[in-house]
């Protein structure tokens, strides 16, 4: 995975906190999986969970941010 995120460009760092309970969460699937933290935290945002956003419920609360009314 390392290979093919470098060929995409650089890596960059960001820094982000996390609410105690999602912290030891994390570290415990990290510990179970035998990976660093990093490693488990940039493959889960990466392929994302099903608690993501649908495309069209994503879009029409980006309009409704954005000040326009939602297209139905």
């Amino acid at each position: 995975m390392a290979i093919k995120m470098a060929t995409k460009g650089a890596i960059r760092n960001f820094h982000l906190p996390l609410p105690q309970a999602v912290y030891e969460a994390l570290c415990a699937e990290a510990a179970s999986l035998r990976q660093p933290a990093t490693v488990v935290a940039r493959e889960a945002i990466e392929a994302g969970t099903a608690a993501d956003l649908d495309p069209s419920l994503e879009s029409a609360a980006l309009e409704l941010l954005r000040g326009r009314k939602p297209r139905r």
